[in-house]
This record gives structure tokens, C-alpha cells and sequence, in this order.
């Protein structure tokens, strides 16, 4: 939560009513957290009434939660893509509450996968739920915005770049998450004066459940807690109506209101986190090597002689360590080869062959067909395989490019534990 030192904790949403979609998890719950706790009321408006198989929460329990913090909840079964069923949760929340002073479009489908490989369905489910269903939700909540109090949408989406990186791996999500953000520009110049409408997005990957599912079992150490997004939209959301149109950086915004600790938001620390010391580890032990001959990046015997030998890139150590590091089990269990077109220092085409017989990994091209070609910095790659940047982060950001296998991609993430652990 925000510091108790904090120049923005003396404002209040007391008595404020909220109609959150997507609330019974995630970032949304914890927006509904935070002003719960001052007393605010909280409609609940997402699709888990019955407990989900594999996703934490209902719109009851996250209910109980809120009041638990301070709040009142009033729990609804919408569905964004429904039409009647937004209506009826709106005209309920004023019913209950009087009216509806904010309204944060949470709710948001996600499939980062590129355009040969997304289905029409899941396209729909995009347009449907991220651009129309803020759309629409915004419509049938807007005639009661505009008679509230200090009146607020606040959409979490990111800021339109142009830049085609944030588009050529997964370009319907990106459309489908710039239509909830041309929402903002739009509204916010249409209602200026009257409501204040907003974007939020965070500078790093937010843990929650869904994101578990995207990345699997590790990935919370590389992202930061849902607090953060909370302590923002609290921040937006008691701001005066005349302060709309704005694309929020969670941590800028922060900063600027005196936020100097974001450790308090960290999953796992960077000093604290396991995975790192082993490959700090092996640097140093690298440097302490002597001898007369070195293996370079290409497998080539480099002659040390009596100079001191040039120590080998990180890139090329770290591809000696994943070699080393080579499993029968790693082999059996993955079935795959990966090839990595490298840019910047030490670039250049690597591989790791985890289906021929006894592994291999090293400089060029594989001994097979790559079932998977990844394309991203030598830098980049270097974090990914110590643990300093999780696959999914660098993807859903634009920093990894992953042709052909998406499933076996997915599948050397579950392996990197074992790389990082041995480096």
C-alpha cells in the first residue's frame, strides 16, 4: 500500500461507487481493495459465479473481501460481451447506490500469439471483450457518470506506439488493447468537463493468475504485485475530473507523487531472488580460469599462451553452461530444437538441440531442422537464460520474436529453472 508519508493519502473515496469489471480477480480486485478501504462501494461485475477450475475467486468471494476491507460490494454476473447483462448490472448498482460515480474497464482477453496462429475465435473474443465491451460499458455507464461525483473512467490500457514491434507477434491483441485506448482519446474529448476518462498500464509484467497461466510456474519473479496498479488508480481516480486524457505509467505517476520505494511492489527482489546467484556465480569462477587453451563461441580451441586468455562473451558462456548443463531427461522431456538469431555483440546464429541423442548447444547452426527460431538482443538473451527477464515478459514486450513451434517455445520456458539453477 501507499506510504503513510504519501502527499495523495489524506484523499478519499469514501461513499464513492465503483462498477469494476473483471473484479473478482486480479488487477481489478485490487483496485476494489484499495478504495474499499476507504469506505467506497464496489460493484463486482465479472463472469465467475460458480468457482473456476484452474482461477482463484467469484464475484462472492472477492464480495467478502471487500467488505472485509471497509467496503460495500454488490456481486454481479456480467459477462462484457453480453449486452442485457451490463445493463442490468448498471441499473442495479444505481438502485443500490444511488448512481455511479466510476467506472474502471478492467475486464480483458488475451492470446499473444501471431496471425497464422490465432483463431477467428479467439480474434472475436478480443474485439468482443477488450474494444467492445469497454465500449459499450462505457455507453451504459456514462448517463450515470455524468451526474456523479468527481466522475472517472479509467480503462487499463497502454499508451497507441505506433512501432510495429508492439505488433508483429501478436497483432490482434495489440488492435483489440489500442481500441480500448482510441476508447480514451475519443471519450476523454467528448465528455472533457464533464468526466474524466483515463488509461493505466504498468511498466512491467503484473503477477496474477492469468499471467501463471501464460507463463508458467517461476514467472512471478520477474513481475511486480497488482498493489502497484491499485496505488495508481487511486491516485487517477481521486484526481479532479479536469485531469483526463492522460495514457498513466504505473511507476512514473507514482514517482511524481513521491513513491521512492518500489521494492514494497516486487515479487521477488532482485538481491533476494535465488535464480541469480548461481549465474553471478559462474562469472566470477570464469575469471578465475587458467590455462592454455579456451573453447571459443564456435567450439574452436583459442591458444591462451602465456598472456592472459580474453574471457569468452556472456553469450558464449552462457551456451557453455547450458551445454554442460545437458540431460538425457532434458532431452526426453522437451523434444525439440531451438535456434536463436542473435543481434548486437556476439551476435549471430546459436542453437540448443534438445532431441538428438545427449543434447547439444553452441554457435551456428543446428545439426537438425530448428523446430523453433527465436530472434531477440544478445543482451536480451543473456537475462533470459539467468533469470533476469522471463520469456513471456520479453515476448509480451516486444523484445523476443518466436517463429514456427509456439507450444514447444513455451516448452524450453519450463526448462530454464534447470539452465538457471546450473548457472
Amino acid at each position: 500500500s501507499l506510504p503513510s508519508t504519501s502527499p495523495f493519502t489524506f484523499r478519499k473515496l469514501a461513499g464513492c461507487t465503483l462498477f469494476i469489471t473483471g473484479a473478482s480477480r486480479g488487477i481489478g480486485k485490487a483496485i476494489a481493495l484499495k478504495a474499499a478501504k476507504d469506505g467506497a462501494n464496489i460493484v463486482i461485475a465479472a463472469k465467475t459465479a460458480e468457482p473456476h477450475p484452474t482461477l482463484p475467486g467469484t464475484i462472492y468471494t472477492a464480495a467478502a473481501e471487500i467488505e472485509a476491507a471497509g467496503g460495500k460490494a454488490l456481486p454481479c454476473v456480467v459477462n462484457v460481451r453480453e449486452e442485457q447483462q451490463i445493463i442490468n448490472a448498471v441499473e442495479k448498482a444505481v438502485k443500490t447506490f444511488g448512481g455511479i460515480d466510476i467506472l474502471v474497464n478492467n475486464a480483458s482477453a488475451i492470446s499473444l500469439t501471431g496471425t497464422l496462429e490465432t483463431e477467428m475465435k479467439k480474434v472475436n473474443l478480443m474485439m468482443d471483450v477488450n474494444v467492445r465491451g469497454t465500449y459499450l460499458t462505457s455507453k451504459t455507464c456514462l448517463p450515470h457518470l455524468r451526474k456523479g461525483r468527481n466522475p472517472h473512467i479509467l480503462n487499463l490500457s497502454p499508451p497507441m506506439n505506433m512501432n510495429p514491434m508492439w505488433f508483429k507477434n501478436h497483432c490482434a491483441y495489440t488492435i483489440s488493447k489500442y481500441g480500448m485506448s482510441m476508447c480514451v482519446l475519443g471519450m476523454a474529448e467528448e465528455f472533457r468537463g464533464e468526466v474524466a476518462v483515463n488509461a493505466l498500464w504498468p511498466k512491467t509484467a503484473i503477477h496474477t493468475a492469468a499471467l501463471d497461466m501464460l507463463g508458467g510456474s517461476g514467472i512471478e519473479k520477474q513481475c511486480r504485485k497488482t498493489d502497484i496498479l491499485a496505488d495508481a488508480a487511486y491516485c487517477i481516480l481521486t484526481k479532479p475530473k479536469s485531469f483526463t486524457g492522460n495514457f498513466v505509467i504505473d511507476e512514473v505517476l507514482l514517482r511524481e507523487e513521491g513513491v521512492k520505494d518500489f521494492d514494497v511492489y516486487a515479487i521477488a527482489p532482485e538481491k533476494n531472488n535465488p535464480f541469480l546467484v548461481g549465474a553471478s556465480q559462474a562469472f566470477k569462477e570464469e575469471k578465475k580460469l587458467s590455462g592454455s587453451q579456451r573453447e571459443g563461441p564456435g567450439g574452436a580451441k583459442v591458444n591462451a599462451g602465456s598472456a592472459p586468455a580474453k574471457p569468452p562473451s556472456p553469450v558464449a558462456e552462457t551456451f557453455r553452461v547450458i551445454q554442460g548443463a545437458m540431460s538425457e531427461e532434458y532431452v526426453r522431456a522437451t523434444q525439440g530444437v531451438f535456434q536463436f538469431e542473435l543481434s548486437g555483440d556476439d551476435g549471430g546464429t546459436w542453437y540448443i538441440d534438445l532431441k538428438t541423442k545427449g543434447g547439444s548447444a553452441g554457435f551456428g547452426k543446428p545439426p537438425v531442422t530448428a523446430d523453433v527460431v527465436m530472434s531477440m538482443s544478445s543482451a536480451d538473451f543473456v537475462k533470459m537464460f539467468t533469470g533476469k527477464l522471463k520469456p513471456i515478459v520479453a515476448f509480451m514486450s516486444g523484445k523476443l520474436s518466436v517463429r514456427s513451434d509456439m507450444v514447444l517455445a513455451m516448452s524450453l520456458e519450463k526448462m530454464l529453472p534447470q539452465f538457471i539453477f546450473e548457472l
